[in-house]
């Protein structure tokens, strides 16, 4: 018997002693017994009865915990074990992409937009709900690695991370939005005007790459971002076979560009790769060997303002599930592939604004073609592309930004610091 046990029984046994003690007469002639004392160790027997119930009664087992072996058991292997979210900022940075302090944040921002409504993992706390959603995008790792890294079932890890993904495209899209204000986009241009090492050129307002990703078995995603890699716009869902022009034109920023919608003066405008047209809105190099100095110059100077989107798009294949074939996801036409690009984009915004930089890439991944920046995941054949007729406007355009930068390129000492 064990001591606690001991001291219970004998506790009472106390208590019913002086009771009796008490409330027996020593003599005939003694008097009645003292209510109050009789009273009050009544109470006391009573109390060390019930308080000797729970220890002399067999207390009951301990429930195991379950480890990830066991975590298909269905939902009692949740309560079972319960996620323990790892707080160093290296554990951070190494299996969800950010920083501790980001995690924090972002998940005092989304506890209550979490919750699966008609089910799913509600016994698991908004910080788990977000690190399973941000491993799988990280990691890119199959449901099944999930759930046992995690111990959960793998319906649990399936359902945080297709949750993360519908909030995040639901409730911030605003993030990818581009500017609408007048003095916001000024921002921008001014932006690329102060690139490293002398400067871009006056008036862009963004740089516009197509990337192409493996996730869903291919898609292409056509992405706008400014000076410091902040995506400002993004469509995707395009087959990963599509040239980028064609991608171009079936974009909503086509359609703004050439009605006028997307930028506030004659002056401003958009850099894009050889494989863009050339607009009034939208200025690409010189094809194949500049004509003049003026001409190579504007190239050098348009190469550097495309560093950013080339960047952007090397930031984003950080995140691992984009090269993912996405497996136990059902056929959906490609809207979970669709959903996991803009989710990655805006995550990437998010971690620009909290100055976390944990998935922003060091090196661009690029490939020159005709002296040219692209993105190195394009797949096209720059035979099949079809040039719009010769706009005038864009031509007197850029014959003036190539007057200009070749007096940046004069002022900094030459071609080669450019």
């Amino acid at each position: 018997m064990e001591n606690r046990t001991v001291a219970a029984v004998v506790s009472m046994l106390v208590s019913q002693a002086l009771l009796l003690l008490f409330s027996v007469p020593i003599s005939s002639a003694s008097a009645t017994p003292n209510p109050t004392a009789l009273l009050l160790l009544h109470l006391l027997a009573s109390y060390e009865a019930a308080a000797a119930v729970p220890l002399i009664l067999p207390r009951r087992r301990k429930r195991p915990r379950l480890d990830g072996a066991g975590a298909g058991q269905g939902a009692a292997a949740v309560a079972a074990a319960p996620i323990s979210i790892r707080r160093q900022p290296d554990n951070f940075g190494l299996d969800l992409g950010m920083a501790s302090s980001t995690f924090e944040w972002l998940a005092g921002l989304l506890e209550p937009l979490l919750d699966c409504p008609g089910g799913g993992p509600r016994r698991l706390p908004a910080a788990s709900r977000l690190a399973l959603g941000l491993s799988h995008l990280y990691t890119g790792a199959p449901y099944a690695d999930l759930a046992a890294r995690f111990g959960v079932p793998e319906a649990a890890a399936r359902s945080c991370a297709r949750r993360l993904r519908r909030v995040l495209c639901t409730n911030f899209r605003f993030w990818l939005a581009f500017p609408s204000h007048a003095a916001d986009i000024r921002a921008v241009s001014v932006g690329f005007e102060s690139l490293p090492p002398d400067g871009g050129l006056p008036g862009c307002c963004g740089a516009v790459a197509c990337a192409r990703f493996g996730v869903g078995g291919g898609v292409s995603a056509q992405l706008l971002a400014d000076a410091s890699c902040r995506i400002l716009s993004i469509a995707a869902g395009f087959r990963g076979d599509q040239p980028d022009s064609r991608v171009l034109r079936r974009s909503s920023l086509y359609r703004d560009g050439e009605t006028g919608r997307l930028l506030n003066s004659a002056e401003q405008y958009l850099v894009g790769g050889a494989g863009y047209p050339l607009r009034t809105w939208l200025m690409v190099p010189f094809k194949g060997v500049a004509a003049d100095a003026a001409q190579g110059d504007f190239n050098t100077l348009h190469k550097l303002m495309l560093r950013p989107v080339l960047r952007t798009i090397s930031s984003l294949r950080n995140w691992r599930v984009l090269s993912s074939p996405m497996e136990g996801e059902e056929d959906d036409d490609g809207r979970t592939a669709v959903a996991c690009v803009a989710t990655c984009a805006i995550l990437h915004n998010v971690l620009l604004m909290r100055e976390d930089y944990s998935a922003l890439a060091v090196e661009v991944e690029e490939e020159v073609e005709g002296g040219n920046l692209v993105d190195a995941g394009k797949c096209q054949d720059e035979a099949a592309l079809v040039d719009d007729p010769v706009n005038e406007q864009a031509l007197a355009l850029r014959a003036t930004l190539a007057e200009k930068a070749g007096e940046i390129c004069r002022r900094s000492g030459g071609l080669k610091q450019c």
